[in-house]
């Protein structure tokens, strides 16, 4: 496959500029101005490369390519243009610009695929905006209810439903997002590896065997505000004295449970936030990640245990909500076959990985089978402004994700 250097170049750059935070990283929210010009610039580049565009109802956009079989299961390559706040240009665009290069190679060589084919980019994969995330390949595998829209918000208090319908989206048609599994052959995802590990053993790809599972929840322990100073010790209801009971816990539950579990607290909020108030609100995200269902829930119940030790001894009340719960997944061992004799083939070094990240991949895992590569990350550095990986390294993935979904589609 001639996948062509600079035009995957002339991609990564141009989604880049689309960033509410120039000059301090990318910052892409879903439902954002930044997020309309993108999507604009995708769907043109999609019109381009003679793709039939359409934008399904969670927002996803979909360039179609037509096989020569009727009524056949489609195979879909893309990943999510979506970013963190102040985050890097290469994290989900990589995987978008995969997609957008193969459409490219599958016109300039009038390759006419027995299955159709779907070159996809996905929206609120980081889940940065309003929490959770994934949400595009969620509403895809229906996964998203409606009442899930209007629960969940921005910082501004702008649920997704509000958000949906002000960039001219109906919320009350988000099942229409949903796919029939017997409709979708197959799903192929390129990332970015976000880590060191490629680079640290000098190999080009990583070829995911395993993704791990998550579930992230949000965590509010309500006390009583009381004034710092005419409120004695052993009189106070103290939220962050009963939160720092359960919080210094949490790693250390997680290095209990081993095998590369990991448990982290990304976000924190304290109410009402004065020096002179005793605090009387909060709040706090955690985040559980491991190759084992078991070792998550075991995670999970301690630190439920250690909530309601807390409520007992220190006279405050709690309440969690679910974020996301996601469970590990094994990807598909015959493309993983395909992706590694492609890269044989052309003389690339690859490594087997486990991905400690989500990706849209393992929700469409439940659905189809699914083939994930990563290409390497410089200095493992992701979700920042240095976030960076050679071109010529992300050609090589684009490359073989190009020959994979070409030998998918005969």
């Amino acid at each position: 496959m001639n996948t062509n250097l600079e035009r995957i170049k002339r991609d990564i750059e141009a989604l880049g500029e689309f960033t509410s935070t120039p000059g301090a990283g990318n910052t892409r929210l879903s439902f954002s101005e930044e997020d309309r010009k993108a999507r604009e610039y995708i769907k043109g580049q999609m019109k381009e490369a003679g793709l039939q565009v359409y934008e399904d109802a969670a927002g996803t956009i979909v360039g179609r390519l037509e096989g020569e079989l009727k009524d056949a299961p489609v195979v879909m390559i893309g990943s999510h243009y979506d970013s963190v706040k102040n985050g890097g240009i290469f994290d989900g665009p990589a995987g978008v610009v995969t997609a957008l290069e193969s459409a490219r190679v599958f016109k300039e060589n009038n390759i006419k695929p027995k299955y159709p084919v779907e070159f996809i980019a996905m929206i609120e994969e980081e889940g940065c905006r309003f929490g959770g995330g994934l949400f595009a390949s969620r509403a895809m595998a229906g996964k998203v209810t409606r009442e899930e829209l209007d629960k969940y918000k921005d910082t501004q208090g702008i649920s997704i439903a509000q958000a949906m319908r002000e960039f001219g989206f109906n919320p009350d048609e988000i099942s229409k997002a949903v796919r029939d599994p017997k409709d979708i052959k197959a799903f192929l995802e390129l990332h970015i590896e976000q880590g060191p590990i490629l680079e640290s053993n000098n190999k080009d790809l990583g070829i995911v065997q395993y993704v791990v599972g998550i579930r992230e929840f949000e965590v509010i322990i309500k006390g009583r505000a009381d004034h710092a100073g005419t409120t004695p010790m052993d009189m106070r209801l103290d939220a962050l004295d009963a939160a720092a009971s359960v919080i210094s816990k949490i790693s250390e539950f997680a290095k209990e449970a081993g095998e590369g579990t990991v448990a982290t607290i990304g976000k924190f909020q304290l109410l009402p936030g004065a020096a002179n108030i005793v605090p009387e609100e909060v709040k706090f995200t955690v985040d559980i990640r491991s190759k084992s269902q078991n070792l998550i829930n075991e995670v999970s119940n301690k630190i439920s245990k250690q909530l309601q030790n807390m409520a007992e001894t220190k006279g405050v009340k709690y309440e969690i909500t679910d974020k996301l719960n996601v469970n590990p997944v094994k990807l598909s061992e015959n493309i993983i076959s395909i992706m590694k004799s492609k890269a044989d083939n052309i003389g690339f070094t690859t490594e087997d990985m486990l991905s400690g990240a989500g990706h849209d991949a393992m929700i469409m895992a439940g659905v189809t089978e699914v083939g994930l590569l990563f290409v390497p990350s410089k200095n493992g550095r992701s979700h920042c402004p240095e976030e960076w990986t050679d071109y010529d390294k992300l050609q090589k993935g684009v490359e073989i994700m190009c020959g994979t979904l070409e030998e998918l589609c005969k």
